[in-house]
């Protein structure tokens, strides 16, 4: 029993008419020289439609595996994924991925690549694809740059502008995969921000992988915590933070308890981690030993 639940049945809610994807008793495994390698070991969860899930755990623990296998880019050993109750059994537009490397066509200019799962689609008349582009590319602070080619823009501005393009084809579900690593701390904030707000307006169904225990409290609607490798839900955490989201959240008793809590059920899991030599699991283990400083 996993957190409290039996095996095979999701963790986050037993009320199931309110989720849009269930993942229930997922394993996953990879023939890594003579023994098969566990990726992920009776894998359940569920995501509330329209709320943003975050989920964390130690580097390694199988979370963009999971990510590929809802995407349906891989298919799972065991156990079933289910989209509005419909079996995922390939990619789909329905399900989007953002994933960590940029991914904007480097011959288009950012309003084309913007506009660009519209226009294939062909579900919307051409002015209204190029109006809706353009509101993205305000919200994101991108409109001076739109006739710019990606090799024109910073790092932080191409992550803009893919949240911009993944965000205009209203997928059921979001799925993004540490979509701000390796940024620096100053445009790793503004992301954050700059999500929020195209998510606070689209309210769209939304599963966030990190590894930043800040950054994932800041953004989530409920927070999951994943267990070390071989990776299963240890624990769902509801946050129960206002929105709009304002960085002085991150000083306020709430969000610290939130995090406390976070860190003592993720510390055993970080050293486990820790001993494999994962930076992220040092991450952890480090803002615990640090948490009353």
């Amino acid at each position: 029993m996993i957190g409290g639940h039996p095996p095979g049945t999701p963790a986050t809610t037993s009320d199931t008419s309110r989720a849009a994807l269930v993942v229930a008793g997922v394993t996953k495994s990879y023939q890594i020289g003579p023994e098969p390698e566990v990726a992920l070991d009776d894998c359940s969860l569920m995501l509330e439609a329209g709320k943003l899930t975050v989920l964390i755990g130690p580097s390694g623990s199988g979370k963009s595996t999971l990510i590929n296998i809802i995407a349906g880019y891989e298919s799972a050993d065991a156990g079933s994924v289910l989209l509005d109750g419909q079996p995922v059994s390939g990619p789909s537009a329905d399900r989007l991925v953002v994933f960590q490397e940029a991914a904007l066509f480097p011959w288009m200019t950012t309003l084309q690549n913007v506009a660009y799962g519209p226009k294939v689609q062909r579900q919307w008349p051409r002015d209204k694809i190029a109006a809706e582009a353009m509101r993205l590319l305000e919200k994101v602070g991108l409109r001076e740059f739109r006739d710019k080619y990606p090799s024109q823009l910073s790092g932080g501005m191409q992550r803009r502008a893919e949240l911009a393009r993944a965000m205009i084809n209203e997928p059921r579900l979001m799925l993004l995969d540490e979509p701000f690593r390796g940024l620096d701390a100053m445009t790793r904030e503004l992301m954050q921000e700059y999500f929020l707000a195209l998510y606070e307006e689209k309210r769209q169904t939304v599963l966030f992988i990190t590894s930043e225990i800040d950054e994932a409290i800041f953004l989530a609607d409920r927070l999951l915590l994943m267990s070390n490798k071989p990776g299963r839900i240890i624990k769902a955490i509801d946050i129960a933070l206002p929105r709009p989201r304002q960085a002085k959240l991150l000083t306020s008793q709430a969000y610290l308890a939130y995090k406390e809590e976070a860190l003592e059920i993720l510390h055993e899991e970080a050293l486990k981690a820790f001993a494999g030599g994962s930076k992220a699991a040092a991450d952890f283990v480090e803002a615990y030993a640090s948490r009353e400083q």
